[in-house]
Formats: structure tokens, sequence, C-alpha cells
């Protein structure tokens, strides 16, 4: 039987893959496609969260979360890490799809420390 606790996950789990979506066709839709580096870290951050959101929503594990938290701090600082500052669209896109894909992931790993688990 589903909680309430449960659907707020699968919820953040599909706002995760709803920002895999956006980070994967970011660099057409932002104009950046031609930018090798902001383009591939797109694509390859955006497939990984994707997968991590599906296997979140058929079988949850914690590290699902702690792993998308991860990513999505990769994301804001990937534009320093990668040396694509200069590129204002690619830049703004990871800083903006990096926090909300940190807060969404942060909310979910709090969510589970803080609903009651059924114990046997």
């Amino acid at each position: 039987m589903l909680t309430a606790n449960t659907n707020i996950r699968r919820s953040q789990d599909w706002l995760n893959l709803i920002l895999a979506a956006l980070l994967f066709f970011s660099p057409w839709f932002m104009g950046f496609v031609g930018d090798f580096m902001p383009t591939r870290n797109a694509w390859i951050v955006a497939v990984v969260l994707a997968l991590v959101a599906v296997a979140a929503l058929t079988a949850f594990a914690e590290w699902e979360e702690w792993l998308n938290l991860a990513l999505g701090l990769w994301l804001v600082a990937s534009p320093w890490m990668l040396g694509f500052t200069g590129n204002p669209a690619a830049f703004r896109t990871h800083i903006v799809l990096g926090l909300l894909t940190a807060a969404v992931s942060a909310w979910a790993v709090w969510d589970y420390h803080h609903e009651p688990h059924a114990t046997a």
C-alpha cells in the first residue's frame, strides 16, 4: 500500500525525470548545442539522472537520491570545472537545473529520513 510519503517521493522522482529531460534537450532549446563541453556534459548527466530516476520509481533506494543530489551539485560546479563560464546560456542552464535537481533530491533524502518506517 502506498502512503502519502511514498506518493511524495514518487513525485520527487518524476520531477527528477522531468529535469533530466529538460537538461537533455537544453542544448537545442538554449542554443549551445555547438559548444562541445557543455552539450556533452548536459547529455551525459541527463542520461544518468534519468536512469537513476527510473530506478527510483521502480524500486526506491536512498543511494539513488544521494546520487541525484551529487549530479545536481556537479551541474552547478561543472561550468567552472569544465571551463564554459563564458557561455551564458550553458552557464545559466547548468546552474538552474543543477540547483533544482539538488533541491528535489535533498527534499527526497530529507523526506525519507523523516518518515516513519515499518518495522518487523
